[in-house]
């Protein structure tokens, strides 16, 4: 998925210098107090708005979303079915050797809560309260990212501003006119660009992957109180297999055959067509 992402990425960065290059000489789109005006000024907006441990945050959030994959729901969900056996077979404290050995912390933290033998009830509460801070957190490093994607625009018009100030006061001069003129129009296109093609997709990227975080720490909350309460392995899989899309799970559907005995439900045929009763 990720490798689709990459070349899909740059396919569309392609077409988009594509377009710059069919409107003229592409060197005309580089401007560099353009870009010191638009970067200087959403910088120093973002150091003023949020705290530098904050946005420190929010860059490894990021480098950790593009970089760390994340586990399907039935990666999840088998390593649960396994947890559930073994506690079955060996006794729930045998979980204890894989507390260590999961990839996911919020998994590692439910193990822990079974190893030291925590009720249901207290399980759930503090697993619970664990998925509230953590969307809590995200959200605010998806508000920060939205918050900068917004400054771009801002400080684009800003440049533009600044370059029709100093095209104006040149006014007879040829060369101020001509000088000006690139920061007064680029600028914007710095801010947009900026805006819509990397922080606002970052923020949408950031959303997406914590509500699959999310998906997954639920089934981990369910799979666990279930293995805290003994149910029958097949039964947890069962359960658990309900978070999945029909055409990611593994279960068969019962035959109408199996339900018509089961019910007892009698077939009768008239005029070729056979009926249930």
């Amino acid at each position: 998925m990720r490798n689709k992402n990459l070349i899909g990425l740059i396919l569309c960065a392609l077409l988009f210098c594509i377009g710059f290059v069919i409107n003229g000489n592409l060197s005309l789109y580089f401007n560099i107090s353009g870009i010191l005006i638009v970067l200087g000024g959403t910088a120093s907006a973002a150091f003023l708005s949020f705290k530098f441990e904050q946005l420190r945050i929010v860059y490894k959030v990021m480098r950790a979303a593009y970089r760390k994959p994340v586990k399907q729901e039935a990666e999840i969900i088998n390593i649960l079915i396994d947890l559930s056996i073994k506690s079955r077979i060996e006794g729930i404290l045998s979980l204890q050797k894989e507390e260590n050995e999961t990839t996911i912390l919020f998994l590692r933290r439910a193990v822990g809560c079974l190893v030291d033998g925590y009720s249901t009830e207290q399980i759930k509460e503090i697993l619970n309260t664990e998925m509230y801070f953590f969307k809590l957190r995200r959200d605010d490093s998806e508000r920060v990212l939205r918050s900068i994607a917004d400054f771009f625009p801002a400080f684009g018009i800003i440049g533009s501003v600044v370059g029709l100030i100093t095209m104006l006061g040149g006014i007879g001069d040829t060369s101020v006119i001509l000088k000006a003129v690139p920061i007064a129009l680029t600028s914007t296109l710095y801010g947009l660009i900026l805006s819509n093609f990397f922080f606002l997709p970052f923020a949408a990227h950031l959303k997406e992957r914590t509500n699959h975080e999310l998906l997954l720490q639920k089934i981990i909350t369910e799979g666990v109180i279930a293995i805290n309460s003994e149910l029958n392995p097949v039964i947890l899989k069962t359960k658990l297999e309900s978070f999945l899309t029909p055409s990611a799970r593994e279960t068969d559907l019962v035959s109408y055959r199996k339900i018509r005995e089961r019910f007892n439900i009698q077939v009768q045929e008239k005029n070729g067509v056979s009926q249930e009763q």
